[in-house]
């Protein structure tokens, strides 16, 4: 396809945003409970990693030319992006910045392990560019780091966070929850423990076993066991309630903040709003005519992705049409784990598609009447009520 075949001559933005996220691929170790795309390697490249990210970079934005998207958040997520060199942290920030015009309140967030910052290197990614960081604890307790394959320890943590309190007015840190043996009051004293570290945002997730993990294999062995279903729902609840009371109430299923302190980079992946991906792995979706939208895959190995990019320019392995259908269903799934809902008025705007004509009245009018779903003001929102049971709320509201 013809690269003017992508382009259209405006793009109407509103609050869901434009966002690039940038992807590294490298870690120190596998944490066996992930299933990301991440490779532990003994060497790296800096110099050709760089390049090889600019030039996707700038492969891909080179298509989008002329359709007036304001860039709203970059993302450095991986993998470890902390192992980066800053700066090429800092080209790969100050390249983008030349590419799109970009918001007053440029959000770039970058994702950073526990024992691969210091203070310098805190400082350097600040230098760079760097406004929020997004800390890798996963817990407070030294055991329950050790099952997690975390190499690092509570102490180390609390350093880390001590060091990004005192350098980001933004900073946010996840915690997993329902390990084996996991109780309700361990489960709240180190919820509160965590509520006393001065972050505005927290990402508190619950452990599954994803295929292809080692954590997989140990637990089809029974090496150990986790909470059941109930208990892990009233480990949810009572997250919910501890930190709603704290001001940090939850405006997604997993994330929670004070108002204002938003991720608003994931924002764009909830509300349905375009996204670049560069690197390995990198997921990207965009608007590309009125008839549908454009999904991009990168390669995933680290090694096939550079030689991808050194013979054509781009590390993107597969491209696929979305039509407006199929990303307004993409919209009401990943829209309904927000607090707010999903908005008609942006689904129209982007998909020229609304609620009414890809939801099942049967299935809104059994939600609605068993209290899981509520609709006003144009937005349609999961209740309390309906976010513990939102797998099948959503397949029930879906027009086949």
């Amino acid at each position: 396809m013809d690269d003017q075949d992508h382009q259209i001559s405006t793009v109407t933005q509103g609050d869901e945003g434009f966002g690039l996220y940038i992807h590294w691929p490298f870690c120190l170790s596998k944490c066996p409970y992930c299933d990301f795309n991440s490779h532990v390697v003994d060497t790296i490249d800096h110099g050709i990693w760089s390049q090889a990210l600019i030039t996707d970079l700038e492969t891909q934005s080179a298509r989008l030319a002329g359709q007036g998207r304001m860039l709203t958040s970059i993302f450095l997520g991986g993998g470890t992006p902390s192992l980066m060199a800053p700066n090429t942290v800092a080209a790969l920030i100050d390249r983008a910045s030349d590419l799109w015009p970009t918001a007053p309140d440029l959000e770039i967030t970058l994702e950073a392990n526990p024992g691969t910052v210091d203070r310098d290197r805190f400082r350097d990614f600040k230098l760079a560019g760097v406004n929020r960081l997004s800390l890798g604890i996963q817990s407070l307790e030294d055991r329950a780091l050790q099952f997690l394959g975390r190499v690092h320890d509570a102490k180390s943590a609390l350093a880390a966070l001590d060091t990004a309190r005192s350098l980001f007015d933004r900073f946010s840190f996840d915690l997993i929850y329902a390990r084996p043996g996991q109780t309700l009051d361990h489960w709240e004293a180190e919820l509160r423990r965590a509520l006393t570290l001065g972050s505005d945002h927290l990402s508190v997730y619950q452990l599954t076993i994803e295929q292809g993990t080692r954590f997989f294999g140990a637990y089809c062995r029974g090496d150990f066991t986790l909470p059941d279903e109930d208990e892990s729902a009233d480990l949810f609840l009572l997250t919910r309630d501890i930190l709603s009371d704290a001001g940090l109430p939850a405006y997604e299923v997993s994330n929670h903040a004070r108002p204002g302190q938003e991720s608003r980079h994931n924002l764009i992946y909830w509300r349905g709003g375009d996204y670049l991906g560069v690197g390995p792995g990198a997921h990207g979706r965009l608007r590309v005519d009125a008839d549908g939208f454009r999904a991009t895959v990168a390669h995933r190995r680290p090694e096939s992705w550079l030689k991808r990019v050194e013979d054509t320019g781009t590390g993107l392995k597969e491209e696929s049409h979305i039509p407006p259908r199929h990303r307004a269903q993409e919209m009401l799934m990943m829209g309904l784990r927000l607090a707010e809902g999903v908005s008609d008025a942006r689904m129209r705007r982007l998909t020229g598609l609304g609620l009414a004509d890809i939801i099942d009245r049967d299935g809104l009018s059994m939600a609605r009447s068993e209290g899981l779903i509520e609709c006003e003001k144009g937005q349609l929102r999961a209740t309390d009520a309906g976010i513990p049971t939102l797998n099948a709320l959503t397949a029930a509201l879906m027009v086949i």
